[in-house]
C-alpha cells in the first residue's frame, strides 16, 4: 500500500489493547476503520472515542473462530464502507502457562481457534475480496517477540505465536507478484487489557470461568521489576504497524531490546548445521528447499520517534 487516505482497515481484536492502537493509527491517517471484537462493551467504548473525533468507524461484534460470522462481518464492512483494503487479524487471547503436558486439551483447542484458527479464517474470508477489486492492499497478523525469542513456561502461547510468523511468510510468498503485500508484527511490551480480555473471551468460547493464571513469580523471590518506562503506549504499535506496511517489511518488529537474544537462537541454530561441505547439486535440482529470496527483501528498518500524548 501507498498510501491509506479513504482506504478501509478491517481490524479484528480492535475494541483495545494493541488492535486499537493500530485503529486509531488507521483513522488518524484518514481510513475508514472496522474493529470487530467479541466483546460489544468493549466496542461500544471505542466506538464513542472515534466518533468524539470525527473518525469514520464501524464497530462489529465476531469470534473469529467462526467462519461464517466471519463472513458476515466482512460483508457488513463493505456494505458500510465499501472495499477493504488492510487487513489485521490481531485478535489473540493469553494461553494458560506450565509444561504443555500439564496443559488442558481444552485450554489447547481454545488457543489454537483464537490465535491460529482465527488468523487464518480471517486471511480466507478477506484476502480474496482484496484480490478481487484489485486496489492493492496488504494483510498484518499479530503475533508476538514470544515467536522469535520463547517466553519460559509459555509454551501453548509461543507455539501459536510462532506459527503465525510461518503462516505470514508462507503468504508472502503466496502474494508475490500481486499488489497485496503480507506482514508479521511481533510486539513486545505494550499497554494492554490482555489478561482481563482473555479471561472474558475465554468464559465466553468455552461456557465457563477459566481464570487467567498469574504471572510467574521473580525467580529470585523477590518483588515484582518496576516496569514504569518499559511499557510503551499502544498506539506506538500503530504507528510502526503502519510504517511497516508502506515500507513493505515482512516483519513488524518493536523492541530492539530482543534483538541480541534473537540474535542467539539463530546462530544456535547455523550452529546446529553439521560442519560439512554442501553437495552444490542439492541447489541445483531443489532450489525451493535451499533458499529463498522472500528474505532479501527486508530492509534495515530506522529508529521511530517515541509516540507521545502531546
Amino acid at each position: 500500500m501507498r498510501d491509506f487516505s479513504g482506504k478501509t482497515a478491517f481490524i479484528t481484536g480492535g475494541a483495545s489493547g494493541i488492535g486499537f492502537g493500530i485503529a486509531k493509527a488507521c483513522a488518524e491517517e484518514g481510513m475508514n476503520v472496522v474493529i470487530a471484537d467479541i466483546r460489544q462493551s468493549a466496542i461500544d467504548d471505542a466506538l464513542r472515542i472515534f466518533e468524539k473525533n470525527g473518525q469514520a468507524a464501524l464497530g462489529l461484534p465476531l469470534d473469529v473462530t467462526d467462519r461464517a460470522a466471519y463472513a458476515r462481518a466482512a460483508d457488513a464492512a463493505e456494505a458500510a464502507f465499501g472495499n477493504i483494503h488492510l487487513l489485521v487479524n490481531n485478535a489473540g487471547i493469553g494461553c494458560a502457562v506450565g509444561p504443555l503436558w500439564d496443559v488442558s486439551f481444552k485450554e489447547t483447542d481454545l488457543a489454537l481457534g483464537v490465535n491460529l484458527t482465527g488468523v487464518l479464517n480471517g486471511i480466507q474470508v478477506v484476502v480474496p475480496r482484496i484480490l478481487r477489486h484489485g486496489e492493492g492492499g496488504h494483510v498484518v497478523s499479530t503475533a508476538s517477540k514470544a515467536a522469535l525469542l520463547p517466553v519460559p513456561g509459555c509454551g501453548l502461547y509461543n507455539l501459536t505465536k510462532s506459527a503465525v510468523v510461518g503462516l505470514m511468510e508462507t503468504m508472502a510468498e503466496d502474494l508475490a507478484g500481486t499488489n497485496v503485500g503480507a506482514s508479521v508484527f511481533c510486539p513486545g511490551g505494550y499497554q494492554t487489557n490482555l489478561g482481563a480480555s482473555s479471561a472474558e473471551v475465554t468464559a465466553r468460547l468455552t461456557g465457563g470461568d477459566v481464570p487467567t493464571p498469574p504471572p510467574p513469580p521473580p525467580k529470585d523471590g523477590g518483588a515484582m521489576p518496576d516496569w514504569e518506562g518499559l511499557i510503551r503506549p499502544a498506539q506506538d504499535a500503530g504507528r510502526r504497524v503502519l510504517r511497516g506496511v508502506l515500507r513493505g517489511d515482512l516483519y513488524i518488529l518493536t523492541h530492539s531490546e530482543f534483538k541480541d537474544g534473537v540474535e542467539s537462537r539463530v546462530n544456535a541454530i547455523l550452529r546446529a548445521f553439521p560442519d560439512e561441505t554442501p553437495n552444490p547439486r542439492y541447489g541445483e535440482v531443489f532450489p525451493f528447499l535451499t533458499y529463498n529470496a522472500l528474505f532479501d527483501g527486508q530492509t534495515q528498518v530506522p529508529p521511530l520517534s517515541p509516540y507521545t500524548t502531546s
